[in-house]
């Protein structure tokens, strides 16, 4: 690349080389990080994830979980998403399941976001 500064021509180089390499995250990450975000971009299961992790550094039981006028077998669901998203664990204690969160689970999906070069 050339720049004409007054009449003369200066070859004009980066300073630093930007390597294509440096700029794509893995691809495990990547998939992990999606998995996440997959998962709290339903509102249901976000005010669900955002009600266990209220309840740090303690578990929360099922039984007190907001009620959010849906079946039993939806609010379920939600909660099996978030299990295989790895953003909770459940204990099953006698006829109740207590969930907690991950701690920094989310945190670690959105700091892909953030990061450039390290990734």
């Amino acid at each position: 690349m050339l720049v004409k500064i007054r009449d003369m021509s200066v070859p004009i180089t980066p300073s630093v080389p930007v390597r294509s390499s440096s700029l794509v995250a893995s691809e495990g990450r990547v998939r992990e990080a999606a998995e996440i975000f997959k998962a709290l971009s339903d509102p249901l299961r976000l005010h669900l994830y955002l009600a266990i992790r209220r309840a740090e550094p303690a578990e929360v039981c099922v039984c007190e979980l907001p009620d959010l006028e849906v079946s039993q077998a939806t609010v379920s669901h939600h909660l099996r998403k978030l299990r295989e998203a790895r953003l909770v664990t459940a204990t099953r204690r006698g006829t109740w399941v207590h969930y907690r969160a991950v701690e920094g689970a989310a945190a670690e999906a959105i700091s892909i976001i953030g990061q450039s070069g390290r990734i």
